[in-house]
């Protein structure tokens, strides 16, 4: 039997159930936890919970129900840009129920010789083989916590401002990839170089 025209056919129906399926990501509810209160005003999604408020942005083409202690996030069409906004949309209403009610963090670590952080106030220092020493003012909607002078926690409700912050961190001295000088995400692996 010739695999060309079997190849053809599993293609065919690849393409056209995919184009007929549903966001896998979109698909699934979200159960609400205790203690959190969800509300849908216009186009935007409000949640507020015990780290705080947050909102996520609802697009026209997406349809959000609250009932009891589920949300549903479906389509009013299926075209192809709404299929994709669903799944996106019910990622950042996710994201803002999980952030609400326990939060999201990052640990990361700096790795060289005198390489060192300090956290006074709303103010970290972090001293990383520069002739000066990087000072970085923390946001109210972040919080550090320091582990030795090496490590530390960055926990937010809010995943995206979260992930900006850390990454803003990490570009002060990205690792590099001879020794791993630098800082890093605790889980990161890096590539490294003989040399």
């Amino acid at each position: 039997m010739k695999l060309e025209p079997l190849m053809w056919v599993v293609k065919f129906f690849v393409k056209y159930f995919r184009s007929i399926l549903m966001s896998r990501v979109g698909q699934s509810i979200i159960n609400i936890p205790d203690g959190i209160e969800v509300k849908k005003e216009g186009n935007k999604f409000f949640v507020k919970g015990s780290k705080g408020e947050l909102s996520a942005p609802i697009s026209e083409a997406i349809d959000v129900t609250i009932d009891q202690k589920v949300i549903k996030v479906e389509p009013k069409d299926l075209n192809s840009r709404n299929k994709a906004l669903w799944g996106t949309t019910r990622a950042l209403i996710n994201n803002a129920v999980q952030g609400a009610h326990v939060g999201f963090e990052k640990e990361m670590e700096i790795v060289g010789v005198g390489y060192r952080a300090a956290l006074q106030g709303k103010k970290l220092t972090l001293n990383l083989g520069l002739s000066h020493a990087v000072e970085i003012q923390v946001p109210d909607y972040i919080d550090i916590k320091m582990d030795g002078n090496t490590k530390f926690t960055i926990k937010s409700a809010d995943k995206q401002k979260l992930g900006e912050f850390a990454a803003m961190i990490r570009s002060k001295r990205p690792p590099e990839p001879f020794k791993g000088k630098g800082i890093r995400y605790s889980d990161e692996y890096i590539l490294r170089k003989e040399g």
